[in-house]
Order: C-alpha cells, then sequence, then structure tokens
C-alpha cells in the first residue's frame, strides 16, 4: 500500500507570495475554437490578480496583449523545433530568438523559456536535441543581451525509475548520462531551474483503492505517510511526488538546483474509469495547493525552498485530444467564469468564511444545534471551526486525535480539570481542537474538513463556559 500512495505517475502568482511564501501561476492553453481574444484575457488575468502566465508557444497576438500589462510570461518552443534549434552552426535558434523573443522583450516581460515539454515521452524521440538546442537558444539570448531570461525544460515524473519512498528516488538508467546531468549543469552553470510536471490525480485516479483521496487532496489525514529511508513525515501526495525528484537530483549530486512545478492540476470531469475527476475534487486540489504554496513552506526533503506552481490550466480546452478529462483542467470556462469557486489570492484566502473545505462552493454554513451549544451573534467576517454532531464518533474521535497531535492545536484547555474540559463529550472537545487547528492555520483552505467531522460557523460558538479563540 505504501508504495502505491508514493506512486509516482507529475511563475506567476495569483497575488504576491506572502513573507516565506510561494508563487502560484496558470497555464494558458489555447487547444480550442471557443476561446476569448487573447486582449480579453489578459483583461481576466488582471482582474483576478494573476500577474504570471506560462504559454505553450510564442504566438504574437497573445505576446503582444500582454505587452505593458505588468503580467510576466513563460513562453515555449515547441517539440517540434528541437532538432533544427540543437543544429550546430545555431543559426536556427538565432533566428527563433530574433523572431520570438528579442522583438517583444521587454515591453513583453519574458521570464523563461521552456525549450520542449516533457521530451521524454515525445513518440518522435526528440530526447537526443534537448541539451543541445538550451545551449544554443541560452547562446543566442547572451547576443542579444537577454542572458536574464531562464531557459529549462519541463520534466514529466515519468523520468524517474523509482518514487518509493520518496527518499529513494532516482531518475531512468538510460536518462541520467545522456541527458539529465548535462541538462542539470546547463540549469546550475545558468543559474536556471528544473520545471516538472507534477500530477497526483493521475497517482490517485489509477490507485484508488490503496490511496487516501484526502491525501491527494491536501485534507487534513488521520496519520501521515512516514518515509521509511529517513523518517520525514508528508500528508499529501504532491509533496512526496516533489521530494522524489529532489532525491533523484541529489542523487546525482545536484540537489543545488532549484525546482518550479511548471504543471499541477485537477480535472473537473472526467470519463466512468478516470475515478476522483469532478469538480469539487478539482476545487480542493487546486483551493488546498494554493493554500498551501501562498502560505509558504517547502517539502520535507527541503523545507526551507518554497514552492513555485503553475495550476493547469487557464480555461477548458474542447479541441483537447485523449480522455474527457484533458478537456476539463480550466480554473475557467470559455465565457470566462469560474468553473468553481475558489480563492485565488492571499487575500481571499485571509477572508473569512472563503474556505472550499469539501468542494466546489464557498462554504459558510449556519451554526450546528449541536447539545449544549450557545450561540452568540459574532463581529462581521469572523468564522470558526466546529465538529459536525452526525459525523459519528469514530470520524469525531480521529479528526480529535489528528488536531491534538500531528495538528498541533492547542489542546491544553480540554484536558481533565482545564477551563474547557466541560462540557466533557467528544463532540464539544473535538470542536475546541478542530477550531484551534484552523485558527492557527489562519482559517486557511481545507483546514475544517476533518475528514467530514468538520465544518465553518459564522456564530461563536460555546460549549458551557468555554469560549472559542478567533486567531492566534
Amino acid at each position: 500500500m505504501a508504495i502505491l500512495i508514493f506512486a509516482v505517475l507529475f511563475l506567476l502568482s495569483f497575488s504576491s507570495p506572502s513573507e516565506g511564501g510561494g508563487s502560484v501561476a496558470v497555464n494558458y492553453g489555447r487547444i480550442a475554437n471557443d476561446l476569448p481574444q487573447p486582449a480579453q484575457v489578459v483583461e481576466l488575468l488582471k482582474a483576478q490578480g494573476i500577474n504570471k502566465v506560462k504559454l505553450f508557444d510564442t504566438d504574437s497576438t497573445v505576446l503582444t496583449a500582454l505587452a505593458n500589462s505588468g503580467i510576466s510570461v513563460v513562453v515555449a518552443l515547441p517539440n517540434e523545433l528541437l532538432s533544427s534549434a540543437a543544429a550546430s552552426d545555431g543559426s536556427f535558434s538565432e533566428k527563433w530568438v530574433q523572431t520570438n523573443i528579442a522583438q517583444y522583450h521587454p515591453s513583453t516581460q519574458i521570464e523563461a523559456i521552456a525549450v520542449g515539454n516533457e521530451v521524454f515521452v515525445d513518440p518522435n524521440n526528440t530526447t537526443q536535441f534537448l541539451v543541445p538546442a538550451m545551449n544554443n537558444v541560452y547562446q543566442s539570448l547572451v547576443k542579444h543581451n537577454l542572458s536574464s531570461i531562464k531557459i529549462s525544460s519541463p520534466v514529466a515524473l515519468s523520468a524517474l525509475n523509482s518514487s518509493y519512498p520518496p527518499s529513494a528516488g532516482v531518475f531512468k538508467p538510460e536518462l541520467i548520462e545522456t541527458v539529465m546531468k548535462p541538462m542539470l549543469e546547463f540549469l546550475r552553470k545558468t543559474s536556471s531551474y528544473l520545471m516538472v510536471n507534477v500530477y497526483p490525480f493521475f497517482a490517485y485516479s489509477a490507485n484508488s483503492d490503496d490511496i487516501s483521496l484526502d491525501y491527494a487532496l491536501f485534507k487534513p489525514v488521520n496519520a501521515n505517510v512516514v518515509d521509511p529511508g529517513n523518517g520525514l513525515s508528508y500528508s499529501n501526495l504532491f509533496e512526496a511526488q516533489l521530494d522524489a525528484v529532489y532525491a533523484a537530483m541529489s542523487n546525482i549530486q545536484y540537489n543545488d538546483v532549484p525546482v518550479v512545478v511548471t504543471e499541477t492540476g485537477w480535472p473537473s470531469k472526467g470519463d466512468e474509469n478516470e475515478i476522483g475527476a469532478s469538480a469539487d475534487n478539482a476545487a480542493a486540489y487546486n483551493g488546498n495547493l494554493i493554500k498551501r504554496v501562498l502560505t509558504g513552506g517547502g517539502t520535507p526533503l527541503r523545507p526551507n525552498e518554497s514552492l513555485s506552481v503553475y495550476i493547469f490550466a487557464l480555461f477548458n480546452e474542447n479541441q483537447k485530444t485523449g480522455p474527457t478529462s484533458e478537456r476539463n483542467y480550466g480554473l475557467f470556462y470559455p465565457n470566462k467564469e469560474q468553473v468553481y469557486n475558489i480563492p485565488l489570492t492571499m487575500e481571499a484566502l485571509r477572508a473569512a468564511g472563503s474556505t472550499p473545505i469539501n468542494g466546489s462552493k464557498v462554504q459558510v454554513t449556519s451554526p450546528p444545534t449541536a447539545s449544549g451549544e450557545v450561540t452568540t451573534t459574532a463581529a462581521e467576517g469572523q468564522t470558526w471551526c466546529v465538529a459536525n454532531g452526525e459525523a459519528g464518533t469514530e470520524k469525531l474521535q480521529a479528526g480529535l486525535d489528528y488536531a491534538c497531535g500531528q495538528g498541533g492545536a492547542d489542546c491544553r484547555p480540554i484536558q481533565e480539570g482545564a477551563t474547557c474540559y466541560n462540557p466533557n463529550t467528544l463532540e464539544a472537545h473535538a470542536s475546541y481542537a478542530f477550531n484551534s487547528y484552523y485558527q492557527k492555520n489562519t482559517r486557511g483552505t481545507g483546514t475544517c474538513n476533518f475528514g467530514g467531522a468538520a465544518h465553518v460557523v459564522t456564530q461563536t460558538p460555546k460549549f458551557g463556559n468555554c469560549e472559542f479563540p478567533t486567531g492566534y
């Protein structure tokens, strides 16, 4: 089971990251015939507070629309151009940079170039051209005094030969000497970063009997998964997958190269066999991911390295081929309406009652009518987290144990003899612990769920003489 849990199938902020926080960005794909015009898309991005975006090409209309917008952009050189870009004379790369980069930058803030995309799984076998193409594009940038633009290439997690436990992550042997070491050496010398695509959805959908959905969606789990190789503890699949990449890099002595997650997301719709594809789960994954990234901290293996991610994708794309999920990763429909309602900025995360707890709706519920609970009028905008009396004893106890243990809630007031011990009921004690956890985590996305044992209320909960805190 543990092996399956860790199975691996993988800037531009929605808001300025908090101190110590990371950045969240969005991929702007355009394989569709019903999308708004690029100028309208730029207005949507600005209205949503999105100031960075990643493209899959260098479309002139899009790059022109982004000029002087305050939105920085990552562009791409497609796989089909790699062999030409790798030519030893460098003439193709020189012309490509002149035509697609130099004439737009700096009016259009081009931050980085993705040379190819998931090249190792390209059926046209373009891997041999990747590093030469990256070198040629970089040399062309230098000629045009544009060396501040980073060069990298998105890698799928299928580049790993092993991912369990994360500390034992290694790249496929056939890739190490031929491409991974040369690419990472290039990234190190040019002060760039490795681009990696991370999709917990694929692992969960293929192994839903063994992987907890809460674990895949960043929701609180009853027990974290411990890496037997180094003792590190994991509360979500995303960080376990990312740490497998970090371990693989460290294994070949490139643990100093930063990583940016250039694609991650969850589909809002899928085929019958695509288990877990739903709007509720997409809202939970992306909403909890945004909260996790913007509120700071790295992974267990690299705790001091902030996370930078690009959500896939801005729009649903109706002309993409493959299963239904491929056309339903968007945060927005082509008419610019949200597919589901989640907070996209730090301000929204902090706003009371704006927490996507179990699904796509913003949840601000009425107070529960639990026995012994008294409510009073709350100040506008305040919220609390309390136990759901209908969840059952098992869920409430499991949630209480997690909150007071791994969750780090302050449970001293509900110990025997303390101020909030009475009423001595599971629901009252769980409510206090859940709320402590919720408030300590700044009332953030996914912090009032506990497997369905808790929910948010807008009126002050009070059990006996115990008053619940509203913040720390």
